[in-house]
């Protein structure tokens, strides 16, 4: 009978020491992660210019954090009472392991936030080891510094959760009373809705977002749903408000199909006597906001702006990726997006036409400039897919150029005038064949040194000074983000340096250059969610007859199209009968409409936007868009499902296409 006792006696101080490890721990936690939120709003408010408070989303950051912290500690209480059956030293340390591990990615993804204003999410998947590496180095945060201070805040971290365990000793009673109250607290946060603001901006739901939990959702939604599926499809021409009717001719090639792409582009062009030569220039980061005749931040383009009133511009422009990514499938090929961007099929491209390649076919040259790595987002193997004469990239310029300005040891590449002068200098001085020429900027990147800085520095202030005519107080707010702007300004000046050369070449008289962004860049906050695909689109040649602005909304899908329809009607190009381009034709109305209908993926992973006409669908919610491509949310639930019946219409396409490569019927 004593020895039973004795067992008995024992059972309150196990459960006791059980639960004292747990709530040290836990409490320590807890108290790391609120103190890491609070410094996550310092840095964001203190360093950004947002149009709210900080005490307008306090309610909604307490939601989303107390409902977190509950159910990730629920959920590791009950794995560490599993352990604990097999060994209560072994739940205790993988307890403090996990829980140091976790305030850690909190402080990384706080920091990442900080420097961007997108929570990291599913497209952290997306990109290969290498390209992270690149992209780290280039931040200037892989260092022997940073990474000593990553082992000492592991060695910090776990010794506050150990020190938690030995300073929070409460009685049983009242360990237990604790742990009641926080099962109750997981069940009510289990069972009650997702609460979520319908009517904020994206840039304040994320701030409000708990960037761990955002990743975790995430990536459980990609680890879980996101390999590739489809299901049934239907082949659907295009409806009357679409500018183009297409006929779907193959169930088994979804995306071909038969139109007449309409050509829009002669009347406001000379009758062309030759082939012209077609001089693409993609500018990195470019948004409409900060770019051209009514940017809502002001103009940092003085060059771009002076063109535009010689040239045709689209004053409602979209890309169809918020990054770099979809650049050049979504303008040279109006292409699908795969899983992660077509350029990640890089392995096995479907059979595909893209401008570049048809025109091949008619006796154009291709010669494509870029001052960054090729291989990056495998940029390098979609280009030599199209078959170019001259492909030029970070390994082969001159010697006399030097690198862009870098944090550390890496650099993107070389900055944007030694990408002109680099590739001007490489062409042939006569040239034989009409030319596709592509010139690819990148100084107006993360982490955003300009070159000569001194210069730059004072063109800054003049700029808001003589140009944008700011006040003192207006000044502030763009002083927040001067070194951003700064490259803005020097990638307008290397453009418009360029101009002044390539106008010397015998070809200048004959050319077209196409000019656009490839998204805008989200350190600068955006106005919107449909912001960040707004980018400036300019068609500038001494063949213009009739410059001007339009209002209808186009996008880089429409750009293929209309010059391929152009070239067809002005010198008698050949085009394929079936063709796979997503896009309609560039609207050359002048008053707002919007005629289109297409998916925009903001990062590689994260495909839940779609616009059809001016009905704007974003991640499940749906908007009107009005001029100057502004979105208001709206309730029509025969809207909403008709845009996420053509949505997943779409994505079953793409899906297929990804798991048959079947996108084009061999011609």
């Amino acid at each position: 009978m004593s020895k039973k006792a004795a067992i008995r006696s024992t059972l309150p101080g196990r459960i006791k020491v059980i639960l004292q490890n747990f709530w040290g721990m836990s409490l320590i936690f807890i108290f790391l992660m609120i103190l890491l939120r609070a410094l996550e709003l310092y840095l964001v408010f203190s360093n950004h210019v947002l149009p709210f408070a900080v005490g307008d989303i306090l309610k909604d950051i307490f939601i989303q954090d107390l409902t977190w912290l509950a159910y990730l500690l629920g959920l590791l209480f009950t794995c560490y009472l599993v352990v604990v059956l097999i060994s209560s030293p072994l739940a205790k340390w993988l307890l403090l392991l996990f829980l140091t591990i976790l305030v850690l990615v909190q402080a990384a993804l706080v920091f990442y936030f900080f420097k961007t204003l997108l929570p990291l999410g599913k497209d952290l998947f997306a990109y290969s080891t290498e390209d992270l590496l690149l992209t780290i180095q280039a931040s200037g945060q892989l260092n022997f510094f940073s990474v000593s201070m990553l082992l000492f805040s592991f060695v910090m971290v776990g010794f506050l959760m150990h020190l938690g365990t030995r300073f929070f000793r409460f009685p049983l009673k009242a360990t237990l009373f604790l742990t009641g109250i926080f099962i109750l607290s997981v069940v009510t946060v289990i069972l009650l809705p997702d609460l979520v603001d319908d009517s904020a901006t994206e840039v304040e739901t994320n701030v409000t977002r708990n960037k761990s939990r955002y990743l975790t959702e995430e990536s459980f939604d990609y680890l879980m749903y996101g390999g590739e599926y489809y299901f049934d499809f239907y082949l659907r021409s295009g409806t009357e408000d679409l500018i183009v009717e297409k006929e779907f001719v193959d169930d088994t090639y979804p995306f071909a199909h038969k139109a007449d792409y309409p050509d829009v582009l002669s009347p406001f062009f000379d009758s062309l006597e030759q082939a012209p030569n077609l001089v693409f220039i993609f500018l990195e980061s470019f948004g409409k906001a900060y770019s051209g005749k009514d940017a809502y931040l002001g103009s940092f383009t003085p060059f771009l702006d002076s063109l535009e009133q010689h040239s045709l511009v689209w004053m409602h422009a979209l890309s169809s990726t918020g990054r770099t990514f979809g650049l050049q499938p979504g303008v040279f090929g109006g292409l699908p997006f795969g899983e992660k961007g077509f350029l990640e099929l890089y392995q096995e491209f479907p059979y595909h036409e893209t401008l570049l390649s048809i025109l091949r076919k008619n006796g154009y040259e291709t010669r494509y400039f870029i001052g960054a790595d090729k291989n990056f987002d495998h940029v390098g193997s979609f280009i030599e897919y199209q078959q170019p004469v001259q492909f030029v990239d970070e390994r082969l310029f001159d010697p006399k150029y030097s690198k862009s300005p870098s944090t550390g040891n890496f650099s993107w590449g070389y900055a944007d005038k030694e990408l002109f002068k680099n590739g001007l200098e490489k062409l042939p001085r006569s040239l034989e064949s009409p030319q596709v020429l592509v010139f690819q900027t990148q100084t107006s990147h993360d982490p955003y040194l300009v070159p000569e800085r001194e210069k730059y520095i004072q063109k800054f202030e003049n700029h808001l000074s003589n140009y944008l005519n700011l006040s003192e107080g207006q000044k502030a707010d763009y002083r927040s983000y001067r070194d951003i702007y700064m490259t803005i300004l020097y990638a307008d000046d290397a453009v418009s340096e360029f101009f002044d050369e390539y106008q010397k070449r015998p070809e200048f008289q004959n050319s077209i250059f196409i000019i656009t962004g490839d998204h805008r860049l989200p350190e600068v906050p955006m106005s919107s969610r449909i912001d960040r695909f707004h980018v400036p689109l300019i068609i500038y040649s001494p063949l213009i007859k009739r410059p001007e602005y339009f209002e209808g909304v186009s996008s880089h899908y429409e750009i293929t199209p209309s010059i391929l329809s152009f070239l067809e009607a002005q010198i008698d190009i050949q085009l394929p009968e079936v063709v796979t381009w997503q896009g309609q034709v560039l609207d050359t109305a002048q008053t707002f409409q919007s005629r289109i209908a297409m998916p925009l993926m903001r990062n590689k992973n994260q495909l839940i936007d779609y616009i059809h006409g001016d009905i704007f669908l974003s991640d499940g919610q749906i908007f009107q868009i009005s001029r100057g491509l502004n979105i208001d949310p709206i309730t029509s639930p025969n809207d909403l499902n008709r845009m996420i019946g053509e949505f997943e219409e779409f994505k079953n396409k793409n899906s297929y296409m990804v798991q048959t490569r079947r996108l084009l019927p061999p011609q």
